[in-house]
C-alpha cells in the first residue's frame, strides 16, 4: 500500500459554515507532506479528521487502511496539537517518560525523543517554567516517543528561532527516510519547499496537490509565496 492516508470528499460543517469543502487526497507514505494555508483555512480540521477526533458530514479518511480514529490506529499514529499537551507540573523528562511508559518503552526512548527535539539541556525543567517554543517542543519529543508510523504535526515550528526550525526540519526528513509518515502544517510559506508534497489549502477548498516544483511550475514563478497568491487569484476567477 503506497498511501498512508486516503481522503475522499470530506465535508466538515460547524453551524451553517462549511469548514472543509469536499476535499480530496492521497498522502504517500515515508514523505513529508506540508498542509498549508491562511489561519482559518481549514487545516486544523482537516488534521482533526485525520487523526479521528472530528466529527464529519460527509466523506471518508481512511488511515493505513483503516477508518480514521479506529482504535487499532493509536499505536500507530501521533498526534501533535497546537497547544502544548503535556503536564506543566512534570518535567521535560519525567513527561516523556510517561507517555513512553504508555507504550511500554524504556526510559532510555524518552530520553532518545527528548534529546532528538534538541531539549536535552531542558529535560530536568518543569514544564510550565519553559517558554511557548520549548513547551512546543516537549510535547513533540512525547508525539514522537512511541515511533509511530504515521506524524500529525500542527504548526509544529511556530515560536521556534530559525536555528530549531532548521533542526527540527532536519529531524522530519529523517523520520521519513525511515519510513515514517509526516503531515505538517504551517501557515509560513517559506517552509513549503522544505516538503516532498504541498496540500495548498484555502476556504476550506484544496487548491493545490503537488510537489513544491510543480506548484511552481503551475503558478509560473519560483517563489512559493507568489504562487500560492496565483492559484487562489486563479480558483477565484473561475
Amino acid at each position: 500500500m503506497d498511501s498512508a492516508i486516503e481522503v475522499t470528499g470530506l465535508v466538515v460543517e460547524r453551524g451553517r459554515r462549511r469548514v472543509l469543502d469536499g476535499i480530496s487526497c492521497t498522502i504517500a507514505r515515508g514523505a513529508v507532506t506540508g498542509l498549508l494555508g491562511p489561519s482559518g483555512s481549514g487545516k486544523t480540521t482537516l488534521m482533526r479528521a485525520v487523526v479521528g477526533v472530528q466529527r464529519i458530514r460527509s466523506g471518508t479518511v481512511t488511515v493505513l487502511g483503516q477508518p480514521a480514529g479506529s482504535a487499532a490506529l493509536r499505536r500507530r499514529l501521533g498526534y501533535l496539537t497546537q497547544a502544548p499537551s503535556v503536564y506543566a507540573d512534570l518535567t521535560v523528562r519525567e513527561n516523556a517518560r510517561y507517555f513512553a511508559a504508555l507504550y511500554g518503552l524504556p526510559r532510555s526512548a524518552a530520553d532518545r525523543a527528548v534529546t532528538d527535539v534538541g531539549l536535552a539541556d531542558a529535560a530536568g525543567q518543569i514544564v510550565g517554567t519553559l517558554s511557548g517554543g520549548q513547551r512546543s517542543r516537549a510535547s513533540l519529543a512525547c508525539a514522537l516517543v512511541g515511533e509511530p508510523e504515521i506524524v500529525v504535526l500542527d504548526e509544529p515550528t511556530v515560536g521556534q528561532d530559525p536555528v530549531l526550525r532548521a533542526d527540527l526540519w532536519a529531524r522530519f526528513h529523517d523520520l521519513a527516510a525511515r519510513g515514517t509518515t509526516l503531515l505538517v502544517s504551517s501557515h509560513v510559506m517559506d517552509e513549503a519547499g522544505r516538503c516532498d508534497r504541498l496540500l495548498l489549502i484555502r476556504d476550506g477548498r484544496l487548491v493545490a496537490d503537488d510537489t513544491p516544483d510543480a506548484v511552481r511550475a503551475d503558478a509560473g514563478t519560483t517563489d512559493l509565496d507568489e504562487a500560492f497568491l496565483r492559484l487562489i487569484r486563479r480558483e477565484v476567477d473561475r
